[in-house]
């Protein structure tokens, strides 16, 4: 039996095995302070966010962000203010995908008048392929987590 080892897709499997971890830890951080502010702001309603300068939403429209931010006081690329808590942020810095190039980032999406939201990365190993179709999420070529699957298709999101 002849084993091959294939590195790129080790290394393929490695950067999506981050980007599970990344957003799961977003997702906690963001699950606790609604959880412990009264009054909390997650953004704007169904807009998009995310760490790349500028994006186009999930619905096709264009916001131009304006930071790249890791910063957790609310002017990060999630605009969630999470110094506010009196224990402190859950998170040091918010996180940026591995390779930070253009169809491979973080997105965050949310409606402030529900306060829910939802995060996106696309991935890029055959071995999580399939989550694209096991996460409860609306999109197929996309990872999704969160409280409300908001996006109805990735148009401009790549």
């Amino acid at each position: 039996m002849i084993l091959v080892i294939n590195p790129a897709e080790l290394m393929k499997r490695a950067r999506d095995s981050q980007r599970l971890s990344d957003l799961s830890t977003v997702q906690t951080a963001i699950g606790y302070y609604l959880t412990n502010i009264s009054s909390p702001s997650i953004g704007g309603s169904t807009t998009s966010y995310t760490h790349y300068a500028t994006v186009t939403k999930c619905d096709g429209a264009g916001v131009s962000v304006g930071t790249t931010s890791q910063a957790v006081d609310e002017t990060g690329w999630i605009p969630i203010n999470f110094a506010t808590l009196t224990s402190g942020s859950p998170i040091p810095s918010l996180p940026i995908d591995p390779t930070n190039t253009n169809g491979y980032h973080y997105w965050y999406l949310c409606d402030s008048i529900d306060y829910t939201f939802e995060l996106l990365a696309h991935l890029e190993s055959t071995q999580y392929a399939s989550k694209y179709l096991t996460d409860g999420g609306k999109l197929d070529d996309m990872y999704e987590v969160g409280t409300k699957m908001i996006a109805a298709t990735s148009t401009g999101c790549t």
